[in-house]
């Protein structure tokens, strides 16, 4: 059955749409035509006869140039520049490890947590592992592979990647751009930045990305490339979402939040500016799923051209160090201190014999700059001295209580490995005391001393009110109370009349330090009224 045409026009409810002199386009139409009028448009000449905007000459050229204008503008030439520098990066496990049993060994590097049990989790086969850890002891004595991202940095064949590809590899293998497999040596890694080096053997001209020396602004674009599932030379564009993100990795953590899609593989490769240049070394992913949501994390140039000259120079990192446990100031913490502004890096414990216990650094104090520059947070003091090199001379301001003060010493170097403190054995505090109660912390104390395992020093907790205030930031039982602002304590009295003391002063919240387990830290208590 042929169906008639309906004449739209010719029903009641149809209007025929009415063009806009005013639309977005046709208003930047007006504005170029105008401004290429001359100053006649203006009044400041005799005006010109006439023009149909939108159907002279005139018009069509504008169109065009609008046209181009409004084109959106690709990426092309740049990838075409840097995309030879990256390589996608295997490594193998050795068979001895492959077929010993993590279960069985508390030595091997596929322990839960470990460097290694992290990487094949998130670039190991389909599921993320590699056989022989999806379930059951590892058997046949299969080697284990993963795979990366990297980038050359220089024509004679280092390369950069993430510390957690290549950790605890018994073979790496790169593979170019073009296609070609060459054997990688590993030259040095830092795993407190998750950065590695590799040297690739075997050419001098080797194309190699440059380093970018300025700091990206949120915003700007960002192309990354790398290895995602093994596919190889895969470009992906997004825009700086976000800076300075601390993901809990470590204590310097400064990531570019990016929102270019990155996924299991791109690890170790570049995130690249519109000048070509990289901006960071993709290390991370936030992902629920295991796959990218649009939000990846990478560590700034900035600190890999400093980690890679060092690892170049001597395999090794080396960092300076002044030997304190330090936290953030608080808004409460910076009530109870009576700082204007909650900054600084509060000192919650120095280590004994350190560079700061030395030069007279205590816990309480506020460390607010060094060599002059203003500390933000205790994150930025932890990379501003790991920045610098061990050795070498500081100052410091520090507010020592109350009191503002310039302290200099000589840095340490940050220890490989962290002595782990003993901790206090309170398996039988709860014995024959049960403490006294102070009421409007909501807490029950007791002298340390009194309690078998809870030490010399301070107040040992024996009960805490589950609705206090006290319970809320995070007191539990055994710990113990050291100082109440400022002041030592021995006793329930102790911290009544420091608390008293912090109330006529109109403190609307009260300092505590409270050691834990092996370390100490400073809580800061909000004071009951009345």
């Amino acid at each position: 059955m042929n169906e008639r045409p309906i004449d739209l026009s010719s029903l009641p409810s149809y209007r025929q749409p009415r063009r806009s002199l005013f639309s977005a386009r046709k208003f930047a139409l007006m504005a170029s035509v105008v401004a290429g009028l001359g100053v006649a448009a203006y009044g400041f000449g005799p005006s010109p006869a006439p023009v149909d905007i939108f159907s002279s000459p005139a018009h069509a050229q504008v169109d065009n140039e609008v046209r181009k204008v409004e084109r959106p503008v690709g990426f092309a030439d740049i990838v075409e520049r840097v995309k030879p520098s990256v390589i996608s990066v295997k490594v193998n496990i050795s068979e001895k490890l492959a077929k010993d049993d993590s279960s069985n060994n508390e030595d091997s590097p596929f322990q839960p947590g470990s460097p290694m049990e992290r990487f094949f989790r998130r670039f190991g086969g389909p599921d993320g592992l590699p056989p022989g850890l999806r379930g059951g002891p590892r058997g046949g004595g299969r080697a284990l592979t993963g795979q990366g991202s990297g980038f050359f940095i220089s024509p004679d064949g280092y390369a950069v990647t993430n510390n957690h590809v290549v950790d605890g590899a018994d073979k790496v293998e790169v593979t170019t751009d073009d296609g070609k497999t060459f054997t990688a040596k590993v030259i040095g890694t830092d795993a407190r930045t998750d950065i590695a080096l590799i040297k690739v053997e075997g050419g001098s001209n080797f194309p190699f990305a440059k380093l970018s020396e300025g700091k990206p602004r949120i915003g700007d674009w960002v192309l990354a490339v790398g290895n995602p599932f093994g596919l190889g030379g895969t470009v992906t564009a997004g825009i700086v979402s976000a800076s300075g993100r601390d993901i809990g990795s470590g204590p310097y953590d400064d990531f570019i939040q990016i929102d270019a899609p990155v996924n299991k593989g791109n690890s170790g490769g570049p995130a690249f500016n519109t000048e070509g240049e990289v901006m960071g070394v993709n290390t991370a992913i936030y992902s629920p799923s295991g796959g990218s949501v649009g939000i990846a994390f990478a560590i700034p140039a900035t600190t890999v051209n400093n980690v890679v000259a060092q690892l170049k120079d001597k395999g090794t990192v080396s960092r300076g160090w002044i030997g304190v446990q330090i936290q953030p100031v608080t808004s409460d913490i910076a009530d109870s201190l009576g700082l204007k502004k909650a900054e600084g890096a509060l000192v919650a414990e120095p280590q004994a014999n350190g560079p700061a216990a030395k030069a007279g650094i205590e816990s309480g104090d506020v460390i607010t700059a060094v060599n002059g520059e203003a500390v933000k947070d205790a994150r930025e003091l932890a990379r501003t001295i790991g920045s610098l090199p061990p050795g070498n001379s500081v100052k410091l301001n520090v507010l020592h209580k109350g009191q503002d003060k310039v302290i200099n010493l000589t840095l340490g170097q940050l220890p490989n490995t962290v002595e782990a403190k003993a901790d206090n054995d309170n398996s039988d505090k709860g014995g024959a005391t049960k403490g006294t109660d102070v009421p409007k912390l909501g807490l029950t104390l007791a002298p340390a001393n009194s309690v078998a395992g809870a030490g010399k020093d301070g107040v040992v907790i024996t009960e805490v009110d589950p609705k206090s205030a006290a319970a809320e930031r995070g007191f539990k039982e055994g710990d113990v109370i050291l100082e109440v602002a400022g002041k030592s304590v021995t006793n329930a009295g102790d911290v009544r009349e420091a608390i008293n003391a912090a109330r006529t002063d109109n403190k609307n919240s009260v300092l505590m330090r409270v050691k834990s387990g092996g370390s100490s830290r400073f809580v800061a208590v909000p004071l009951a009224k009345g």
